[in-house]
């Protein structure tokens, strides 16, 4: 009897410590998972990333450069090159010659901030503009051209949206173009002026206030507030959400999320007779802004057809006042076209 009562108290003791152990288990389940849980899959989920605004030196010289660049309303224009379009009688050239030619650009220059994803590119970058930052990407190698959907590409534009992001938390807003767009006139005019964040469109229905307009974001004007960092936030967050899904179509998916009107984005997309494209041309050149060589693929394409872009421009401006509206037209696209797209193994 006294074996058989000393076995089952050590029976219970035992069970009473598997208990515990579980709770004990679960309990810190629960304390990883469940939030785990609700940051993926919450439609306003929020993930934190460290910005350059927390990195001291980087931040400083970051900081230096935008304030340097900046025009009224602490407001710069940005574009982000590696070493493959910042090379000699590359993409930069085209897109810099654009500002020299354009009417009443050229001074747009003096705030433009050229962001560089290499080393080779920074060297480049500080040898021909006198506002240009390097960033640190973490050991990547994006010097080369990189194809629409690659793993370089999609991580190259998602570091894109960080920096951007932090941009806005350093109080500075911008304009943000791709370096394959070729800059006409001045833009500015053309803005929203109460809009939060402002998009070019690769189709535009006529409607600036329709969300089913299908943006493009190699062309968006956005205002540093907390409007516009929240939905940075949430846009960068959503790649989490949607692995293997480009920034792009991503924002095609969040931007009927009802976290925009929750947090007060005021959204606009921009017509493209003053911001067009490969995909949906400025018709009138008597109002183009900027020509975007969307609806392409290869880097020789887009700089073959940039550069009769611009001789088109060239021999817009040489007309008189009289013959511009009645003989001028674009001659582009040539190489550049869906069929690229399709050969490379991309979509516009």
């Amino acid at each position: 009897m006294e074996v058989i009562a000393g076995e089952a108290k050590t029976t219970s003791y035992d069970t009473t410590l598997l208990i515990r152990i579980m709770k004990i288990t679960l309990f810190t389940a629960a304390f990883v998972v469940v939030p785990c849980f609700f940051l993926y899959n919450s439609a306003a989920f929020s993930f934190q990333f460290p910005p350059i605004s927390s990195q001291g030196k980087e931040a400083y010289k970051l900081e230096k450069v935008l304030k340097n660049a900046s025009m009224g309303e602490k407001t710069v224009i940005i574009t982000t090159v590696n070493e493959a379009w910042a090379a000699n009688n590359s993409l930069l050239d085209l897109f810099i010659e654009s500002f020299r030619i354009g009417m009443n650009t050229q001074r747009l220059l003096n705030h433009l901030v050229i962001i560089t994803m290499d080393q080779k590119a920074y060297a480049r970058c500080i040898s021909i503009h006198p506002h240009c930052y390097a960033l640190k990407t973490r050991n990547k190698n994006f010097s080369k051209a990189a194809f629409f959907m690659t793993p370089d590409y999609m991580e190259m534009m998602w570091t894109r949206i960080h920096f951007l992001h932090s941009v806005l938390k350093m109080g500075y807003s911008f304009v943000f173009t791709d370096t394959d767009i070729m800059w006409f006139r001045d833009p500015f005019p053309h803005f929203y002026p109460n809009a939060d964040f402002q998009i070019a469109c690769d189709r535009f229905n006529g409607n600036s206030k329709d969300i089913n307009n299908w943006p493009n974001g190699g062309f968006m004007y956005v205002k540093s507030n907390n409007q516009a960092i929240k939905f940075y936030q949430f846009w960068y967050s959503s790649r989490l959400k949607y692995p293997g899904i480009n920034d792009q179509d991503i924002l095609n998916m969040i931007k009927h999320d009802p976290l925009i009107n929750k947090i007060g984005l005021k959204m606009r997309f921009l017509d493209t007779a003053y911001i067009g494209g490969f995909c949906e041309r400025s018709k009138d050149l008597n109002l183009v802004c900027a020509m975007h060589a969307n609806c392409c693929a290869g880097l020789g394409n887009k700089i073959h057809d940039l550069g009769i872009m611009l001789n088109d421009w060239r021999r817009y401006k040489s007309f008189t006042a009289n013959n511009k509206s009645k003989s001028s037209s674009w001659t582009v696209p040539q190489k550049c076209s869906l069929k690229t797209l399709h050969k490379h193994g991309s979509r516009p």
